[in-house]
């Protein structure tokens, strides 16, 4: 079912109501959860729902018609505060918070929250881009977080728990959002017009790691062909880790100057990877490969891989930490040269036992 047009998240949607029919509903939450899964979406309807004045908040079922739902939705409710990180910024600028230096605690979002609300019964706000506060950011919520207004919420919208500092998290009631189902991706790309092709949307789909976002950005074809280099060279029995970085080096530098797409052309390449040890695991435990399009790959590495299972598994878990590493923001040449050393230190063959 779709709560409202938002696919995959009923689970938190029932968590929710049954919270606001007990009184319970926190006054600030954490939204974590893969990028490109609906968690900004489900905040608006969410503010929408306990804005709305046509049905009962426990509902969490906005008309959308009333004047509040029309206002929420355009994001000009004057009970909702949102705000994201520019695209020309590294982190969520202070001013957006607290307000300039000429207005600090008079203007932002921390004195909009705290205002009493003017057309419903509550305060909403949604800090998106939540991965992108720092230290100062941060530390200029922990007044609203500890002594939060009456009849107010905060909501934090990011990745990973990890992104945040503990003092954020220990004040935020965690809601996790799992990625979505590779048929729910592939409908919602074809519904919205985004991907034409059925098939073409399923492959993107099965690719994506349950994120429209990343399925989207799976549609370049380039890479594709950087797939199949990767593919071929991590198939040779001994993984040469200084070539491989440097065409992964250059393929990631092609994306263009703005840190934003390299880091995830990084991302994409990593995940490929891990796509192709995850599938050599099920073939080296006698299963056939999940994907189609990996068997002539899985195959050839399958016969000629000097390692056992375990080792396949190995190689996937590090592409794993790989991937959080980048979504960390870890220094992406670092993350190159550690990773695939890493590879090549797993499938390196044992040296014969001396006799």
């Amino acid at each position: 079912m779709a709560w409202h047009g938002i696919l995959g998240h009923d689970d938190v949607v029932d968590q929710l109501r049954r919270a606001v029919m007990r009184g319970r509903l926190a006054s600030s939450f954490l939204f974590a959860g893969p990028e490109g899964i609906g968690k900004r979406s489900f905040a608006l309807k969410l503010a929408q729902a306990l804005l709305c004045r046509a049905r009962p908040e426990e509902a969490l079922d906005p008309c959308g018609r009333c004047p509040a739902c029309i206002q929420a939705a355009a994001l000009s409710h004057p009970d909702l505060e949102m705000v994201s990180k520019p695209a020309d910024k590294s982190f969520l600028p202070l001013e957006l918070l607290i307000g300039d230096k000429e207005h600090r605690m008079r203007r932002g979002l921390c004195h909009a929250i705290g205002m009493k609300p003017l057309l419903g019964g509550r305060k909403v706000a949604i800090i998106d881009d939540a991965d992108f506060l720092n230290a100062e950011g941060a530390n200029s919520l922990l007044k609203t977080l500890e002594e939060p207004p009456p009849r107010s919420l905060l909501i934090l919208v990011g990745t990973s728990p990890t992104r945040q500092l503990p003092t954020i998290r220990s004040r935020c009631q965690l809601i996790r959002f799992r990625p979505l189902a590779a048929d729910l991706v592939a409908t919602i790309l074809v519904a919205q017009g985004l991907v034409a092709d059925p098939a073409e949307a399923q492959r993107l789909a099965r690719h994506g790691g349950g994120s429209v976002r990343r399925a989207l950005e799976l549609a370049d074809p380039a890479l594709w062909e950087f797939r199949n280099v990767l593919y071929e060279r991590l198939q040779e029995p001994l993984l040469q880790s200084v070539r491989l970085a440097g065409a992964v080096a250059g393929f990631v530098e092609a994306a263009g100057k703005e840190a934003p797409r390299r880091r995830a052309r990084l991302r994409q390449v990593v995940a490929f990877a891990a796509d192709f040890y995850q599938q050599l695991v099920r073939r080296l435990a006698g299963s056939a490969p999940a994907e189609d399009d990996f068997g002539p790959w899985i195959d050839r590495a399958a016969a000629a891989w000097p390692k056992d299972v375990r080792a396949a598994a190995a190689c996937a878990e590090r592409c794993l930490d790989a991937l959080e590493q980048i979504d960390r923001n870890a220094n992406p040449a670092t993350v190159i040269e550690s990773w695939l050393d890493a590879l090549a230190a797993i499938t390196l063959p044992a040296a014969p036992a001396r006799r």
